[in-house]
């Protein structure tokens, strides 16, 4: 219970749990072993649920319904949960990374990672200030896309920028270049700030480029996860050979 719904638990213990097939098949996936499985029965005659736990050799520990639901964060449970070692996101990783400030809303930290292991990008660095990426609501969001990603919570974001060996680019809802005028080349560093505020001053003249997203005329602005992935698009689109810088 503590995992599911205590951030500071999951961070001191370095742990998460994760939730339903399509997430713990993710895990698996790359290479990422539960240290737990929870099921109840009625999870384990779902004809998804079963065939993972046989394909996989999965020992679950059977759980009342209320017990199951008792522990798990998700509304409507799935009958399949996982406790896993969150991996270490030390390190550097080849190719794009992505930096984010002060995003407070899991669900937007989930779909912008999800988007980021989609679209090529290795690493993404969060501030303190930024939802925590292991918590349920993110990792539903995310869609498994977690485990493709080194994925670290920092202390000095400022200094993790500093240190990126690439392109620092900053997107701006306006005054910035055009995103399809922007020289995308070699390795980046993408930057996205707060739903609110946007990103902080001190972030800001970090960057070598700025760029904003056209939008229609009157649209106030594009949600933060729905700007990252229209840029790590277009990155990914121009590393593909599919359009011109």
């Amino acid at each position: 219970m503590k995992l599911a719904g205590d951030a500071r638990y999951r961070r001191a213990e370095k742990r998460a749990l994760i939730e339903g097939p399509h997430l713990l098949a993710a895990a698996l996936q790359h290479g990422t072993k539960p240290l737990a499985v929870l099921a109840t029965e009625e999870g384990c005659s779902n004809s998804e649920i079963a065939r993972l736990i046989a394909r996989s050799g999965l020992k679950p520990v059977m759980l009342a319904k209320g017990v199951f639901r008792g522990i798990v964060d998700a509304e409507t449970p799935p009958g399949l949960a996982a406790e896993i070692a969150i991996p270490d996101g030390s390190g550097e990783a080849a190719g794009n990374a992505v930096f984010l400030e002060g995003i407070q809303d899991p669900a937007n930290v989930g779909a912008i990672l999800r988007s980021a292991a989609a679209f090529g990008v290795g690493r993404v660095v969060l501030d303190r200030a930024c939802a925590d990426p292991w918590s349920p609501k993110a990792l539903r969001a995310g869609m498994g896309g977690h485990f493709g990603l080194q994925i670290a919570q920092a202390k000095d974001l400022i200094g993790e920028i500093e240190a990126f060996k690439g392109t620092v680019v900053c997107t701006v809802p306006r005054d910035g270049m055009p995103l399809w005028q922007a020289t995308l080349n070699g390795s980046l560093g993408w930057v996205f700030g707060a739903e609110g505020r946007g990103v902080g001053q001190a972030t800001l003249r970090l960057a070598k480029l700025r760029v904003t997203v056209p939008i229609e005329v009157g649209a106030e602005s594009l949600n933060v996860a729905a700007a990252a992935a229209v840029c790590f698009y277009e990155a990914n689109r121009r590393i593909r050979g599919q359009g011109q810088n």
